[in-house]
């Protein structure tokens, strides 16, 4: 038939390293595991796009999960992040030597066009998931679908053009685009475009593997669920400030960004006292009005007392070359700032790129009963969690968004 495809071309998409994931994930996993080693969680996959999934991809996805158990880190992997990740100690590094992805914690499923994915176990171990399988999902997508490409010189080119117009920006950006890519091999012609071509802007991509690939920096913090769990743990008033404080007691000042809208920037700020905003480099923009937001950032630190241009604020929402010299012109001279460029650099090759996530839902944080997260960011489409716990949080944190969820 025109939409099956044979056994063998699912293998070139079972991914080649551990390490071929988002670095804030590898980070968080050592909060969790210092902090939370009982704590469980729940994931959830959310096809933003309404895509169409054609027939036997669920099963393709499957065998490309399986796949995975047999993956492990290197000692060479290992003595990569040993030299450039001091703040990763011993304990962690060994117990990710040890690791092994177990595909029982993901299930599948698709009825006709329609695609279900869930993750559920102990948050140490399911919080890797995420990334490896989005990704997944987007490159099965388009070789299910036999979405043809841009060729290898085109997306070379095109990468190249784009870090050279950055470099006349004068912005500095990093490579954030693991989740959403085409395809691994597209994602790796990027970065390596990003290393020749990106001298004096180019810094860094939060994929692991190929940081350690393209002798790059790997970039990352933490996550919504950071917040989101601490907000079950510890109740959402309590989220930002406790979620705060647990990744200072953890990494002593290193990994100083924090991501400002699980609970919306004006509650966050609110909330980031002077103690948290000298300690901390800088704030990560996610969503809503990004010259909005740096206008509310720079605010917070004046009437803090502290110079907004000894921060930083990483933009990472939904970039592109217009929109990032929009955002430079609106800060320059005002607030430091970097960029994120996800999807417009590693899924810009042709066919149309996927608007697909994976969230958290809920969280059995330390007691077996399980409770219900939200995310509540700075655009209200995208809110994640049940329109009842979306209620409860907005009230319990005096948000008023004209939105009835």
């Amino acid at each position: 038939m025109k939409h099956s495809a044979p056994r063998q071309r699912y293998f070139f998409t079972m991914l080649s390293s551990i390490l071929d994931n988002d670095f804030y994930k590898f980070t968080m996993q050592q909060g969790v595991i210092r902090l939370f080693p009982y704590a469980r969680a729940r994931y959830k996959f959310i096809n933003r796009g309404k895509h169409a999934f054609p027939p036997g991809f669920a099963d393709a996805l499957r065998k490309a999960l399986d796949d995975m158990a047999g993956m492990q880190l290197t000692r060479k992997e290992k003595h990569f992040l040993e030299l450039t990740c001091p703040y990763l100690d011993p304990v962690y590094l060994d117990f990710l030597e040890g690791y092994r992805y177990n595909p029982e914690e993901v299930r599948i499923s698709q009825e006709g066009e329609q695609l279900e994915v869930g993750v559920e176990g102990l948050w140490y171990r399911t919080i890797l998931w995420e990334v490896p399988i989005m990704s997944l999902i987007c490159e099965l997508y388009y070789t299910l679908r036999h979405a043809e490409r841009i060729s290898n010189d085109a997306i070379l080119d095109n990468t190249r053009r784009k870090i050279e117009q950055y470099r006349q920006l004068g912005v500095t950006v990093a490579d954030f685009g693991t989740r959403r890519r085409y395809s691994y091999k597209v994602h790796k012609l990027v970065v390596d475009a990003l290393q020749q071509y990106g001298t004096g802007s180019f810094i860094g991509t939060s994929n692991v593997h190929l940081a350690m690939m393209f002798q790059t920096k790997p970039i990352g913090t933490h996550a919504h669920e950071w917040f989101m769990f601490h907000a079950a743990r510890f109740g959402f008033k309590m989220s930002n400030a406790t979620g705060l404080e647990n990744w200072v007691n953890v990494y002593r000042g290193d990994l100083g960004i924090a991501l400002s809208d699980t609970y919306t920037t004006d509650v966050f700020l609110h909330q980031f006292d002077k103690m948290y905003s000298k300690l901390f480099d800088g704030v990560r923009h996610d969503s809503g009005d990004p010259l909005a937001f740096a206008d509310k950032v720079i605010h917070h630190y004046k009437k803090m007392g502290i110079d907004p241009l000894s921060k930083t604020i990483i933009f990472s929402d939904g970039l592109n070359v217009e929109k990032v010299a929009r955002i430079a012109e609106h800060c320059r001279g005002r607030i430091g700032m970097s960029f994120g460029i996800g999807t417009s650099l590693t899924n810009d090759a042709g066919p149309e790129a996927m608007n697909i996530v994976i969230k958290m839902t809920a969280t059995s944080p330390h007691n077996g009963e399980w409770t219900e997260v939200v995310k509540l960011s700075d655009e209200p489409g995208k809110y994640t969690g049940s329109p009842e716990m979306i209620r409860q949080a907005k009230l319990v944190l005096g948000i008023d968004d004209g939105q009835n969820p």
